[in-house]
């Protein structure tokens, strides 16, 4: 459920119009919805309650705008994170150190050091050499770093290839059949406190299955470690869990994913951890933009809207549905191509989409855009910036400005020798 419905056959976010924003803001702007947020956080925090307190990290790259964060810290939720610009953002909307969770496949000895300034609550360990790193860091700064090791269990999520992160052949944590060695000679390493085992196997997951699979996997390597006396208190699964992105569509609901796991995991013994992105965020955002004009086709016409690419990457990367639909919908529907501005064919949202008639002018909304939306835009095309509006109730703010073209030549320079 969502809080973006027709009010007298008007789009509104909670209490506001979608117009309303476009007025005061322009388009293309993000919109989310304050309600929608809190809803999803607590239904995942609700679908978890079979588990002995568990640690909930919101997975920052699916939406790092720091109001969102602060809804969402404001739920009791940490944070997940990716790198030293998201610890950053992830403290400067409060949430705890202790809270946060650093994962990723590149750490820099910066950013490892940045973690550990922080005494943030764990590194998810990606490599061995990685782990030797940290211990060396640690050492040198007087800390300890609480460690989880990734692993890769070779299970493949049944996701887009480019947001899938179990296989074997994905860059992401140990081979499984390596991970006992490594973990007990890291648990050796002064300066680490190697506490639990980490997997993640994907994004947007349409069945629980795979996970089931993974989750079984860490289970037999956790009851492996402790048989050889290593100490095994953690264990982070990640997350993945899907959103439908169509009317319609039916994926496995948290509470299910929860069941699923209060069984898989009832004998280990552990504090279970958890980072959540998509489920939270998806379905809270909608991306609103305006038809620059209708051109006619050979076969269909095409709707070209001033979002465009750079805005919403994902249907041009992932080939990713994102349902169409008109702000003010007249009843009358069309089949049309659904196109942005930005001079690249890959600058297509939908061919042959059935959807509302819309004419120059008229609003529209791409649907389910709250993760992985703003947070992948860019300037292709010397485009600036996308807006990001955070609505509560009847009232609504800006909580990322526009970005000009301009502001972006700014940073650029001149060499003297061009002068």
């Amino acid at each position: 459920m969502d809080h973006f419905t027709l009010l007298d056959g008007v789009l509104h976010a909670e209490d506001v119009p979608l117009p309303a924003i476009a007025e005061a803001v322009g388009t293309p702007v993000y919109v989310y919805s304050r309600a929608t947020i809190e809803r999803h956080a607590a239904v995942f925090r609700e679908a978890l309650a079979p588990l002995d307190n568990p640690h909930i990290a919101f997975a920052v790259k699916a939406n790092p705008n720091l109001a969102v964060l602060r809804v969402l810290a404001r739920q009791g939720y940490g944070a997940d994170v990716v790198s030293g610009g998201e610890l950053i953002r992830a403290l400067a909307a409060g949430m705890k150190p202790e809270d946060i969770v650093f994962s990723g496949v590149g750490k820099t000895h910066a950013e490892l050091e940045q973690g550990l300034r922080e005494n943030i609550g764990q590194f998810n360990i990606e490599s061995e050499e990685e782990g030797y790193e940290l211990a060396l860091i640690a050492r040198r700064m007087g800390k300890t770093a609480r460690c989880a090791l990734r692993v890769n269990p070779d299970v493949d999520a049944r996701t887009h290839e480019k947001i899938s992160t179990g296989k074997s052949e994905n860059k992401f944590g140990v081979p499984l059949d390596r991970a006992a060695a490594i973990y007990t000679a890291l648990a050796g390493e002064d300066g680490l406190d190697m506490r639990g085992i980490a997997v993640h196997i994907g994004s947007q997951l349409a069945s629980l299955e795979p996970l089931e699979t993974a989750f079984g996997k860490v289970g037999a390597l956790i009851a492996e470690l402790r048989a050889a006396g290593c100490t095994v208190t953690h264990a982070d699964l990640g997350g993945g869990l899907g959103v439908p992105y169509r009317a319609g569509e039916v994926l496995p609901a948290p509470a299910e994913y929860g069941a699923m796991v209060a069984r898989v995991t009832r004998d280990w013994d552990v504090r279970l951890m958890f980072e959540p992105g998509r489920v939270i965020a998806g379905n809270a955002g909608v991306l609103l933009t305006r038809v620059v004009r209708v051109k006619r086709g050979l076969t269909h016409p095409f709707v070209v809207v001033d979002a465009a690419m750079n805005d919403l990457a994902r249907p041009a990367l992932y080939g990713a549905w994102h349902d169409f639909e008109a702000v003010e919908p007249t009843g009358q529907r069309t089949t049309a191509h659904i196109v942005g501005p930005i001079c690249e064919t890959g600058d297509t949202f939908a061919m042959n989409r059935e959807c509302d008639a819309l004419t120059t002018g008229d609003l529209a909304v791409f649907r389910t855009a709250g993760a992985y939306g703003a947070t992948m835009a860019s300037s292709y095309n010397s485009r600036g910036f996308v807006a990001e509006v955070l609505v509560d109730g009847d009232r609504f703010a800006t909580v990322a400005d526009r970005i000009a073209p301009s502001a972006i030549m700014d940073a650029e320079r001149m060499p003297e020798w061009l002068a």
